[in-house]
């Protein structure tokens, strides 16, 4: 899944608390991927990495720099999640659930990775098993994906709307009843 709409899943998911809540789950959402493709990105913007050649489609995983792997391993691991929120957890002494949209980010992946690049690796550090799942980008699964967010966003937008011009509404009957 692109890493957009994986904030935009993470924050619906996680965030609906409040604004902050909101932004906090959409960036966790996208972290995954940012923090092992979007570092490739930026260090081929610097010339410190070769740039992937995605005008022919998907390149070969052989043409990724190593370190990416390593660190998509960290990134896309429900294991490593479960263990950082846990540990968050038991820091702050509260569940942080806005890191949910790291899980949930994981999860997705598993079955829109295929063997042809970047199955999701979502029990390692514990097993080297990976599903091999669709190809995110085929017309089929984006599409549907695409559609379902705009519809959960269009009825979480009304709702949250409606839940603002009931509060406004609220005052106004109050100060006509005294």
């Amino acid at each position: 899944m692109d890493f957009v709409s994986h904030g935009l899943w993470g924050s619906l998911a996680f965030g609906r608390r409040n604004r902050s809540s909101f932004g906090l789950a959409f960036a966790i959402g996208m972290a995954p991927d940012l923090f092992s493709f979007g570092i490739l990105y930026v260090a081929a913007t610097f010339g410190l990495s070769p740039k992937p050649d995605f005008s022919r489609g998907t390149p070969l995983e052989s043409t990724i720099p190593q370190y990416v792997h390593h660190l998509y391993h960290y990134t896309h691991s429900f294991i490593i999640f479960l263990t950082v929120f846990l540990l968050i957890w038991l820091f702050l002494k509260r569940p942080v659930w806005e890191l949910g949209a790291w899980g949930l980010h994981v999860l997705a992946d598993v079955p829109l990775h295929s063997y042809a690049f970047f199955p999701t690796p979502v029990l390692w550090p514990l097993s080297d098993w990976k599903f091999n799942g669709w190809q995110w980008m085929t017309p089929g699964i984006l599409i549907t994906n695409f559609a379902l967010l705009t519809l959960l966003y269009v009825w979480y937008i009304r709702k949250v709307f409606l839940a603002r011009k009931k509060e406004e509404a609220q005052p106004e009957a109050i100060s006509r009843a005294t």
